[in-house]
C-alpha cells in the first residue's frame, strides 16, 4: 500500500470519528469570538437597564379571609339557601366569586375608581408625540367616551391587578391587588373582602325573601287542599255509616275466624256420619242383630256398650249357677230371665241405633249445608266492610298528608321569616392588607441579571448557528469530513503585501510558523511518493484568491533546498508569479517556448537568491487551454523533466477553467489549495470531484491562510516540534536517496 492510499484511509478513519459532536470544537469557537459575545451582552444589559429604570414600581397588598365551609345555623334553613358547603366545589365556588365582574364592579362604585388617576381613561400620562414631528398635519381623533365604556376599561383594568390565591390544604384565600399607590393597593384589597362578605350575606337575604314569598302563596293553596280532603273524609263517613271503622273490622274478623272453626267440627262430624251410614247401608235393607253387632261403629254407642255389658254380666252369673243349681232352681230361673231381658234390651237399641244412623247423618249434612251459607255470607260482609275501610284509609292518609305538608310549610314559612335578621357571615377577614413599603415589581436587579445572562446564551447560540450555516471550509476536520481528501497541511495567514508575502514567507525567517508549516506539507509530499517521487506537481485551488500561487512558490522554494525544482506560470489567464518575483511582466516564458519563438535559455529564468528557476507565463495568448493542450506542451514538460528533479506548476483554478484538468493530465501529483473560512465546501467537493472523474491524481489538500489568531486549536509549538521532525525525517530520505 503506497504511502498516498494509507493517508487517504487514515482521512476517512478520521472522518468518521469527527461524526461525533466535538464540544471542545465549539468551546474554542466560543472563546475566539468571546469578545464579540460579550460586547452584544453588555449593550442589550444597559439597554435593558435604561429601560427597567423608567419602568414605575408596582405595590402588592394582600388582604387574607377564612371562607367557612360549615355554618351554624339558628335554624334549619339549608334548603332556603340551596348551597351545599361541605365539598371542595364550594371553595371552587367562592373563588370564583371572587374573581366575578360584580364583585369588581362593585368595588369600584363604592371607591369610585372611575375617577381616580391611575384608573381613568380620561388621564393618560404624557408621552412621545411621534405625530408632531411629521412634515404633514396628522389630525388626531377625540372621540367622546361614555360613561359606560369608561366603566367597561376601569373593570378591565381592575381585574386585571387583581390577584384570588387560595392557600393549598387551607380554607384561607388571599386578595392581593397591585397599583402603583401603595395605599390605594391596601385599599382596594380590604374593600374586596368586605364586599364580598357582605355580598353573600345581601344574597342569602334576598333568597330568604323570596323564599318567603313562595311559601305563602304556596301555604293557600295548601289550606284550600287541606280543608276539601277533609271534607270529603266526613261525607264518605256519613254516606257509609262508619264511626269506628276499625272496631267494626276487628269485630268482623273474630266472627269469621269462629265461623270457620265451627264449620270445620261440622265437616268433620259429618264426615264422620256419613261414613258410619255408608257402614250400615252396605249390609243391606234388613240387617240382622249379629251383622248391626260386628259393625265398629254400633259396638262404640256408648248404651249399646253399657246394654252389652249387661248382657254379659247376666250370662255369667248363669254360667256360675248352673254349677250349683239345676235349670228349675228358682235362681237359675231368675238369672235366665235377666239373660233374655238383658238380650232383648240390647237387640232392641241396636236396631235403634241403627235406625239414628241414618238421622244424624242427614242431620249433620243439613248443619254443615247452614253453617257454610254463613261462612260465606260472613265472609261477603268482611269484604265489603274491608273495601270500605281501604277507601277510608285512603282518604284518611290524603288528609294527613296535606295536614303535614300544611303544617310543614308553615312552620318553614314562620322559620324564614324569623331568619332574615339572623344572617351569620360565611367568611371574615384573617388579616386586613396594609400599604406595602417596597414594590413587588419590576424585580430591577433580576431583570437586569436575566438580560444579561439571557444575552451571553443569546450571542453564544447565535455564534455557533453561523458557524453551522457557514459553509465554508475552515479547518483540519472540514478537510476530512467534507471534502473527503487527506491533508498535506496548514499554512497561516500572514498580512502584509500579498506579492512581498509570497516571497519572504518562506525564505526570510521572518515566519517560523509559515516556513515550519511549509516544510511539513514539502515532507507529505516526498512521503507519499517515496517509491515513486512525483515529478511534476500542479497546484491548483477552487476559485482565485486562495493562495495557490503563494503555496506552488513557497513548495518550489521549500523542495529548491533539496532538490532541482523548476517552478512554471501557466496560469496564463491571471499570471502572479512575475510579479511575486520582481520580474518584468515581458517577460519571455511559457507561452514563448511551447510556441517556439524564444529559446529555451531565454524562457528560463534562474534566480540564484532563491534557488530554483522559474518559467513565468509570457505573452498571453489568446487561447490557453489550446496552448496547454498542444502536443508541443508534452514535448516542452517531457524535455524539461529529464534537467529537474521536480517540476511545479502553478496551473489557474479549477472551478473557472479547465486549464487544471489538462495540466492534471500530464501532472504525477495534484496538490489542491482551500482557502480557510472562505472556500464554500460545497464548490471545493464539485471541484475535487472533477478532477476525479478525469482520474486526476490528487495528492492532498493545503489548508491555506489560517488566521491562528481565530483558530488557537493549532498550537505552534505542537506544529512546530512535529513539522521539523518530519522535516528533518525528510532531509534523511533525500540524503539516502542521494547517496544511492
Amino acid at each position: 500500500m503506497s504511502k498516498l492510499e494509507n493517508s487517504n484511509q487514515q482521512g476517512s478513519i478520521s472522518a468518521e470519528k469527527a461524526e461525533v459532536i466535538d464540544l471542545s470544537y465549539y468551546w474554542t469557537l466560543l472563546l475566539k469570538s468571546k469578545w464579540k459575545i460579550i460586547s452584544f451582552a453588555i449593550f442589550v444589559t444597559i439597554s435593558v437597564a435604561i429601560v427597567v429604570i423608567s419602568l414605575k414600581p408596582i405595590y402588592k397588598a394582600t388582604s387574607r379571609v377564612l371562607i367557612e365551609n360549615s355554618q351554624s345555623k339558628v335554624l334549619s334553613i339549608e334548603d332556603v339557601y340551596g348551597l351545599n358547603t361541605s365539598g371542595k366545589e364550594y371553595f371552587l365556588t367562592q373563588f370564583e366569586i371572587l374573581k366575578s365582574r360584580e364583585l369588581a364592579l362593585r368595588v369600584i362604585k363604592r371607591l369610585n375608581l372611575t375617577i381616580h388617576p391611575l384608573f381613568d381613561p380620561r388621564i393618560q400620562e404624557k408621552s412621545f408625540d411621534w405625530k408632531a414631528y411629521l412634515p404633514i398635519d396628522v389630525e388626531v381623533e377625540n372621540a367622546e367616551v361614555s360613561e359606560e365604556q369608561i366603566l367597561q376599561l376601569v373593570v378591565e383594568k381592575f381585574r386585571k391587578s387583581l390577584i384570588i390565591s387560595p392557600i393549598r390544604k387551607t380554607q384561607l384565600v388571599d386578595i392581593s391587588f397591585e397599583s402603583r399607590d401603595p395605599e390605594v393597593a391596601s385599599l382596594v384589597a380590604n374593600t374586596m373582602a368586605d364586599i364580598f362578605i357582605e355580598s353573600h350575606l345581601e344574597a342569602k337575604l334576598l333568597a330568604n325573601k323570596k323564599a318567603v314569598f313562595w311559601l305563602t302563596e304556596r301555604l293557600d293553596g295548601l289550606k284550600q287542599k287541606l280543608q276539601r280532603s277533609e271534607g270529603e273524609l266526613q261525607n264518605y263517613r256519613v254516606q257509609e255509616g262508619l264511626i269506628d271503622v276499625s272496631g267494626i273490622q276487628n269485630f268482623g274478623t273474630e266472627e269469621l275466624e269462629q265461623l270457620t272453626q265451627r264449620y270445620i267440627e261440622v265437616r268433620k262430624n259429618r264426615a264422620i256420619a256419613e261414613s258410619i251410614y255408608k257402614q250400615v247401608q252396605s249390609l243391606g235393607g234388613t240387617p240382622s242383630f249379629e251383622e248391626l253387632m260386628a259393625q265398629p261403629s254400633i259396638l262404640k254407642h256408648q248404651l249399646i256398650h253399657r246394654l252389652k255389658e249387661r248382657h254379659n254380666e247376666a250370662a255369667i252369673k248363669v254360667a256360675e249357677l248352673s254349677k250349683r243349681y239345676g235349670p228349675k232352681h228358682p235362681k237359675m230361673i231368675s238369672a235366665l230371665s235377666e239373660v233374655d231381658v238383658a238380650l232383648s234390651l240390647l237387640q232392641q237399641q241396636v236396631i235403634r241405633v241403627a235406625r239414628g244412623i241414618k238421622v244424624d247423618y242427614l242431620t249433620a249434612k243439613e248443619n254443615a249445608a247452614d253453617l257454610k251459607k254463613q261462612l260465606d255470607d260472613a265472609r261477603k260482609e268482611y269484604q265489603i266492610m274491608n273495601s270500605k275501610e281501604v277507601k277510608l284509609r285512603e282518604l284518611s292518609r290524603e288528609v294527613e298528608s296535606n295536614r303535614h305538608l300544611y303544617e310543614l310549610f308553615l312552620n318553614r314559612a314562620k322559620e324564614t321569616g324569623e331568619t332574615e335578621g339572623l344572617q351569620t357571615a360565611h367568611a371574615r377577614v384573617v388579616d386586613s392588607a396594609v400599604a406595602p413599603r417596597l414594590p413587588i415589581k419590576p424585580k430591577k436587579k433580576l431583570i437586569v441579571m436575566i438580560s444579561l445572562v439571557c444575552s451571553l446564551g443569546l450571542a453564544a447560540v447565535f455564534v455557533i448557528l453561523l458557524d453551522v450555516l457557514d459553509s465554508a471550509v475552515k479547518s483540519v476536520e472540514d478537510v476530512e469530513q467534507k471534502l473527503k481528501t487527506a491533508l498535506l497541511g496548514t499554512l497561516p495567514l500572514i498580512k502584509g503585501n500579498k506579492s512581498k508575502v509570497a516571497v519572504d514567507a518562506f525564505s526570510s525567517g521572518k515566519h517560523p510558523g509559515f516556513t515550519e508549516a511549509m516544510r511539513t506539507i514539502r515532507t507529505s509530499v516526498m512521503l507519499s511518493g517515496i517509491d515513486n517521487p512525483h515529478k511534476v506537481i500542479v497546484v491548483s485551488s477552487t476559485q482565485p484568491n486562495e493562495g495557490k500561487s503563494t503555496v506552488a512558490l513557497n513548495l518550489a522554494l521549500a523542495m529548491g533546498q533539496m532538490e532541482k525544482v523548476l517552478l512554471i506560470d501557466a496560469d496564463m489567464r491571471r499570471p502572479t508569479l512575475a510579479a511575486s518575483l520582481s520580474m518584468d511582466k515581458r517577460s519571455v516564458g511559457l507561452s514563448n517556448l511551447v510556441s517556439g519563438s524564444d529559446e529555451p535559455k531565454s524562457c528560463i529564468h534562474k534566480n540564484e537568491d532563491l534557488g530554483i528557476d522559474v518559467i513565468p507565463a509570457g505573452v498571453i495568448p489568446p487561447n490557453p487551454l489550446e496552448l496547454i493542450s498542444s502536443s508541443r506542451f508534452n514535448q516542452v514538460l517531457t524535455k524539461l523533466s529529464e534537467h529537474y528533479d521536480r517540476i511545479i506548476i502553478d496551473s489557474a483554478p479549477g472551478s473557472a477553467v479547465s486549464d487544471a484538468l489538462v495540466l492534471a493530465s500530464y501532472a504525477d501529483a495534484l496538490v489542491f489549495v482551500v482557502k480557510a473560512d472562505s472556500t464554500p465546501a460545497p464548490h471545493a467537493q464539485s471541484v475535487l470531484k472533477r478532477f476525479r472523474d478525469h482520474d486526476a491524481p490528487i495528492l492532498g489538500v493545503v489548508l491555506n491562510k489560517v488566521d491562528m489568531d481565530k483558530n488557537p486549536v493549532y498550537d505552534d509549538y505542537y506544529s512546530y516540534n512535529y513539522e521539523k521532525g518530519l522535516s528533518e525525517q525528510g532531509q534523511t530520505l533525500k540524503k539516502g536517496r542521494s547517496a544511492a
